[in-house]
């Protein structure tokens, strides 16, 4: 899987210097509810970063593809982009304003529309006879902030709601015995250097 490289100054934008947990949240709206919360109460939000985490993506099939609704398609757009082209030059023209130019634009429209849209679904020889719409979506969703604010970020979400921050200091510390555990089962592997203490 190709992924584009990132521009420097996107880069620079998207990462935080030693960035902590706050908390783990099951939807993007229960990030984004915490991190408004953080706002309000006058925190450095700029110093915070939603990252979304183990991402899958969804494919909802909406239809069966024939060649039937690829020529309807492909004739309709045609007809649009004809339209469109036909009007413009009919404005443009210095006979004037002619209503026959932009039939014959949009007919011709709908045929290229149709031949173009018969050979795109050729090609495909049948492979992929249906229609559908897509989506990349997390399961989870981490805030993290920078570690000079960490204690004081931490704290304004456990006043958001006490329940959610007993069970992500939880997490944390189920989190760091495994980390523990798995230094003990391969002590040849040192650890790794972690961000400063807030």
């Amino acid at each position: 899987m190709s992924s584009q490289p990132m521009r420097p100054g996107l880069r620079a934008a998207l990462s935080l210097e030693y960035p902590m947990s706050l908390g783990v949240h099951d939807s993007y709206e229960e990030a984004q509810k915490a991190v408004d919360y953080l706002s309000d109460h006058e925190f450095p939000v700029q110093d915070v970063l939603i990252v979304g985490t183990d991402l899958k993506q969804l494919e909802r099939v909406t239809g069966r593809l024939t060649q039937g609704r690829v020529i309807g398609a492909g004739a309709l757009s045609g007809m649009w982009l004809g339209l469109f082209v036909g009007t413009i030059l009919a404005l443009f023209d210095p006979s004037g304003f002619n209503i026959v130019s932009i039939i014959s634009t949009v007919i011709f429209g709908a045929v290229f529309g149709t031949i173009w849209a018969w050979f795109g679904y050729r090609l495909t020889r049948g492979q992929r006879d249906f229609t559908s719409v897509s989506q990349v979506v997390a399961a989870k969703y981490e805030v993290l902030c920078e570690h000079r604010h960490v204690s004081r970020g931490r704290e304004l979400l456990t006043q958001m709601d006490p329940m959610k921050a007993a069970q992500e200091q939880v997490r944390q510390a189920q989190e760091a015995e495994r980390a523990r555990m798995a230094i003990e089962t391969h002590p040849s592997q040192t650890p790794q250097q972690g961000p400063p203490q807030a």
